[in-house]
């Protein structure tokens, strides 16, 4: 008997291990969730690239932007001429805080033991801008308490915020692109790729293929239904968030909706190209949600700042569809920017599309043959 049971034990051990598929979800995915989780799941907010006017160029301005170097939470991008240029700079997406030292700030901190400094932050993202504000706030008080230190006379900095996009700080700014992304992603992968698997286990796959219909036309017309109800889904996060949250649409509605259309079509591509790899529709369901729920949540940057992250991390991101779509959406609706500004992530979106469109008929076609 327990040389039988060694014998089984010993027969199922050799088919885990020719298993290159099931060694992977063995050891390889819960690898990849630890590092993701480990160092995407961070409220430290590191690296942040920030703009500086500084119309009095004096000592103490100096001093301030010193400290702002010397920590690991800020990057000066650049020392803006005017005021003027700060929004322009925001609009651009990499640059989430702006300070502007007014001319007279020395001056006013020497002779009357009081002086004020401007911080702006964009605040699509409200934790981010907040937690901004908090660093930068922080570093001034500091400089503040090293003078008090060295003078009997109490000075005192008075940081003056501005939240830009979001004044009220609300969560809907940054929660609802979000959720537009993860579920039409979610939704057009796992219906695609599910509903094409379905076809073969049933065989009725073959039937259609030895129909005069070209494979192409087929699978365009198995996601042609989805396209549709994604769109119906689209309408009601937007009808919710605009009704029920109060969250604005700033930018062109019909940019909007060319641009999701961009991203739903992506989106089932992605779907038939799992299709062709996974062999029954629990393995269909599973790639669909464990290889697209995690990147989009935590690679996407609309939960964990990507900058915070680390270098190999913020690549990866940049195959991650959603990213740019979650970029691209913030862009429209709540900094209301035209086609002019989002022009590259349109881009990049268009390029994947072709990408995994061409990939997908041809494994397509291959796996058929």
């Amino acid at each position: 008997m327990m040389k039988q049971i060694i014998s089984f034990v010993r027969k199922e051990f050799y088919h885990v291990f020719r298993d290159s598929k099931t060694m992977l979800m063995l050891f390889g995915l819960p690898i990849a969730q630890i590092v993701l989780f480990g160092f995407a799941l961070t409220n430290e907010i590191k690296n942040s690239k920030i703009v500086i006017c500084d119309y009095a160029k004096d000592e103490a301005t100096q001093q301030i932007i010193k400290k702002l170097e010397v920590g690991r939470n800020f990057i000066i991008q650049k020392e803006l001429i005017s005021h003027k240029q700060i929004e322009e700079a925001l609009k651009q997406g990499d640059i989430k805080l702006a300070i502007i030292f007014p001319s007279n700030f020395n001056k006013d901190l020497l002779h009357l033991n009081k002086a004020q400094v401007q911080i702006i932050a964009d605040a699509s993202d409200p934790n981010t801008a907040s937690i901004l504000t908090d660093y930068a706030t922080n570093i001034i008080m500091d400089y503040q308490q090293e003078l008090m230190k060295n003078n009997t006379m109490p000075f005192r900095i008075v940081p003056e915020i501005r939240m830009l996009y979001n004044p009220e700080l609300k969560g809907a700014p940054n929660f609802v692109p979000g959720v537009m992304a993860l579920v039409l992603l979610l939704i057009c992968v796992l219906m695609t790729s599910v509903s094409i698997v379905k076809e073969k286990e049933t065989g009725t796959i073959e039937v259609l293929l030895v129909s005069p219909l070209n494979p192409v036309i087929i699978i365009i017309s198995k996601s042609i239904p989805y396209l549709f109800l994604s769109l119906i889904n689209l309408t009601v996060i937007l009808t919710l968030s605009v009704r029920l949250l109060g969250m604005p649409i700033n930018g062109s509605i019909l940019l909007l909706l060319a641009e999701s259309i961009l991203f739903i079509i992506l989106s089932l591509t992605l779907g038939i190209l799992i299709s062709n790899i996974a062999r029954s529709q629990q393995s269909a369901m599973l790639i669909s949600m464990m290889g697209m729920l995690a990147p989009t949540i935590l690679l996407t940057g609309f939960m964990f700042p990507i900058e915070n992250m680390p270098v190999p991390l913020q690549v990866i991101s940049n195959l991650i569809p959603s990213k740019w779509y979650y970029t691209i959406i913030t862009s429209i609706m709540i900094k209301g920017l035209r086609f002019s500004a989002i022009w590259k992530e349109t881009l990049v979106l268009f390029g994947m599309t072709c990408f995994l469109l061409l990939a997908s008929f041809k494994k397509f076609k291959n796996r058929l043959e």
